[in-house]
């Protein structure tokens, strides 16, 4: 329960924050080049590390389990 309070808390601290950070920016990513408003980018960085992160401690759970039937 502590861990989804948590998680709401920053959720609504970045959409806050994202909110007030609407401004149009230009992102440049190897060869690609585009514009976005700098609250997308903030929006959608917080959810590539949030799934990167949770896929992360499934396979190291994942692999403790594993270990300890060994």
């Amino acid at each position: 329960m502590g861990l989804l309070i948590f998680a709401l808390i920053i959720i609504v601290l970045v959409a806050a924050f994202s909110l007030q950070n609407a401004a149009p920016v230009t992102i440049s990513f190897l060869l690609w080049k585009f514009q976005a408003s700098l609250a997308i980018v903030i929006f959608l960085s917080v959810l590539i590390g949030a799934t990167i992160a949770t896929i992360i401690a499934f396979w190291l759970k994942f692999r403790k389990k594993e270990q300890k039937l060994d």
